[in-house]
């Protein structure tokens, strides 16, 4: 068995670590630093299980997973992270049975249990993503967004047309804090990409349609 740990948190990652050494003597892993490093992995282990903390890794949607699952179709995936999503969860969820959802309160029996899992391409949901699943829906309220002013001004240069690097290069940021507020962009707002966030951007006025055709 061998698992790909793409998770940028140390603590996690080191505790993932140590939960899958456990798992017995015939099981690899390796850590990816970055989406360009996973699929270099991927290329070796055509089948591996990918640990990967979708909030804090540089993917962006799940249009992107879907891609990364087409073309590494023998690949289980293990979303381990704090916060997820419904809508998002249950996008993913109906990609394929080879997607797996953990939170990252999660016990350490669920943990195994969802490896072990995985190593078979079957899917796991963790209990409490599971009971937020099944819980009824509450009606839909038309609020008002509420952006941070970080939110708004990285929205912006979204709809603008800039990658995730570009905006963090021009921020003197990190490339995973504006990843991460771009997901928190995109929970926000309700949206699953960049074309959808542009139009939100647009209608609400933060991009002036003139300077968004240009």
């Amino acid at each position: 068995m061998f698992i790909a740990l793409a998770d940028n948190q140390d603590i996690t990652r080191a505790g993932m670590m140590y939960v899958c050494a456990a798992l017995g003597s015939d099981v690899r892993q390796r850590q990816a630093e970055d989406k360009t490093e996973l699929i270099e992995l991927l290329k070796q282990q055509p089948d591996a299980i990918v640990v990967l903390d979708y909030t804090l890794f540089d993917i962006n949607d799940a249009d992107e997973l879907q891609i990364l699952h087409e073309r590494f179709p023998l690949v289980s995936w293990v979303l381990f992270s704090f916060d997820l999503s419904c809508d998002f969860v249950r996008r993913v969820i109906a990609i394929s049975p080879h997607f797996s959802i953990l939170l990252k309160d999660s016990s350490l029996q669920e943990i195994r249990e969802c490896i072990h899992f995985a190593s078979r391409h079957q899917r796991f949901i963790c209990q409490r993503m599971t009971e937020l699943l099944l819980a009824p829906q509450a009606p839909v309220i038309d609020e008002e967004v509420r952006l941070t002013r970080t939110e708004t001004e990285i929205l912006k240069d979204i709809a603008l047309g800039m990658t995730t690097k570009e905006i963090a290069d021009r921020r003197f940021s990190s490339f995973h804090t504006v990843n991460t507020h771009r997901k928190n962009i995109f929970r926000k707002l309700g949206v699953n990409n960049v074309h959808e966030a542009t139009k939100y951007a647009l209608r609400a006025g933060l991009v002036d349609s003139a300077e968004y055709y240009i």
